[in-house]
């Protein structure tokens, strides 16, 4: 502890210029939080800060892991595969038939005029939603065509009961773009910004107040082991330091209140539940509607079957 108090007293007194004090500042702070890291500091010798602003600081952080918490699951809204895990399968798919599609259509347009047969071009395959939705309403379309082609299927009753859950299943599927698409506006991206703003320039105006009281622990430390030369200086140093800590002090308490105050969270919040709200409430109509004629169906094939 003495090796590190004649050093910290000898860095201290050197006349290198400000570079050489910042250095120096700096590396008093980084003993100095080692120091109290591995309680070598009495607690009375650490600096107390405003209890306004310890308050505040355990809000900062219950806001910024609120943001961090919902942030992770609600990110899935930036892919719309998030409810359809099976779309690598189809994505892959499309890939293999993009790529055949790109190699016949580079050997229509350049094997022209020459004696190797030349295949004709081809159009490209039309993108496809990759969501649970926009899947059901194509298996579905898929299959009551399927039992539409045969023999008597136009009056099948299942195959009718899935030309309606395809078409109904086409307005969920649109509802949940819109959906997805005002999360993405509304919800996703400015609950971002405010993480990485408001909230991060307060993270780093607490950062400030951090180094600016390990600098005047510091410079108090180095007052009690310097020499009576050089006392005046090192009580001019922690008087510097006294004041550089009320300062950033006061920057942090007003930025940390700005950003608990800005009612931008709960705005984008109500965006969220605001979206979820209106796409649940348009699949659960378009639902109703079907389940009452899917029902119909059912009542007569029961009906028919007995």
């Amino acid at each position: 502890m003495d090796g590190w108090n004649k050093l910290q007293s000898s860095l201290s007194g050197l006349n290198l210029g400000q570079s050489a004090n910042k250095f120096a500042k700096g590396f008093n702070s980084s003993v100095q939080a080692t120091r109290e890291r591995l309680g070598q500091v009495a607690p009375d010798e650490i600096t107390e800060l405003p209890q306004e602003y310890k308050d505040l600081e355990a809000r900062v952080d219950a806001l910024r892991q609120a943001h961090l918490a919902l942030l992770k699951v609600t990110k899935a809204y930036e892919s719309e595969s998030y409810d359809y895990p099976i779309q690598i399968q189809e994505s892959i798919t499309e890939l293999s038939t993009t790529i055949g599609h790109g190699i016949t259509n580079f050997a229509a347009t350049n094997l022209k005029g020459t004696n190797l047969p030349t295949p004709s071009p081809v159009a490209p395959q039309v993108s496809q939603h990759k969501t649970l939705p926009h899947a059901l309403g194509r298996a579905a379309t898929n299959a009551a065509s399927a039992m539409q082609r045969t023999p008597g299927g136009n009056e099948d009753k299942l195959g009718k009961a899935l030309t309606v859950y395809a078409e109904v299943f086409d307005n969920i599927a649109s509802a949940r773009v819109e959906q997805d698409e005002s999360i993405q506006t509304q919800y996703l991206r400015p609950w971002q910004t405010t993480l990485s703003t408001s909230i991060n320039v307060a993270m780093k105006a607490r950062q400030a107040v951090r180094i600016s009281r390990l600098e005047l622990d510091a410079a108090k430390q180095t007052l009690k082991t310097t020499s009576p030369v050089k006392q005046e200086q090192a009580r001019l140093d922690v008087e510097n330091a006294e004041d550089d800590l009320v300062q950033k002090t006061e920057v942090a308490i007003t930025l940390m209140k700005t950003v608990l105050e800005n009612p931008e969270p709960v705005k984008n919040l109500n965006e969220l539940v605001k979206a979820q709200l209106l796409y649940f409430a348009a699949a659960a109509e378009a639902l109703s509607s079907a389940q009452g004629e899917i029902e119909e169906l059912s009542v007569a094939a029961e009906g028919e079957y007995r």
